[in-house]
């Protein structure tokens, strides 16, 4: 049995410290926690790596595509690796959540966020758990867009290195305990 771990963000450079790739960010620093170096693979349109850790299999990926398309790197993953739903954590932001409040559920919707509406929609059912991260919230609805593809402000960011290793712990949790024990502990 192999579970996968997957941190939704946004390619390119240009976005690489925004809200929107907390996701993203999360994962690349369990890589390093594991030292590990994500490789990038085309094929499976994601950059990913294996892991066996307390006698735990694992994948640690993130998508190439962009947001929106999140969907086609997460089943291309769970075809090969023959990953079962119920095995696959999301890990994404959220702009209900309070900043620095995470929140870990074995399912549900999409609450309106297009990377965790895509991977729905590819693998056919929202049966999976996902990790998401409070990024705080902008009133005006018409600048959503450029909230979530901005950079953290200067005094969030100590919050947001908290929040990381908060949501690596959980994570953890996850992969050795169980939903059930993660919801627990970090709900």
């Amino acid at each position: 049995m192999i579970k996968l771990i997957v941190g939704l963000g946004n390619p390119l450079r240009l976005y690489r410290d925004t809200r929107h790739n907390i996701g993203k960010a999360i994962v690349e620093e369990m890589a390093k926690l594991y030292r590990i170096k994500l490789k990038k693979d085309k094929e499976l349109l994601s950059s990913w790596s294996m892991v066996k850790n307390k006698g735990v299999d694992f994948i640690l990926a993130y998508p190439l595509v962009f947001m929106n398309l999140s969907g086609e790197s997460v089943i291309a993953l769970i075809k090969r690796f023959k990953v079962e739903k119920r095995n696959l954590l999301v890990i994404c932001d959220d702009l209900d959540l309070k900043l620095g409040m995470i929140r870990i559920k074995p399912q549900g919707g999409d609450a309106g966020h297009r990377g965790l509406r895509s991977v729905i929609e590819s693998i056919g059912s929202n049966d999976f758990c996902r990790l998401r991260i409070g990024i705080g919230r902008i009133q005006d609805k018409n600048k959503i867009s450029n909230f979530v593809l901005s950079e953290f402000e200067e005094q969030e960011k100590c919050i947001i290195e908290e929040v990381k290793k908060r949501a690596i712990d959980c994570c953890q949790s996850w992969l050795f305990e169980g939903i059930n024990c993660a919801m627990n502990r970090f709900n």
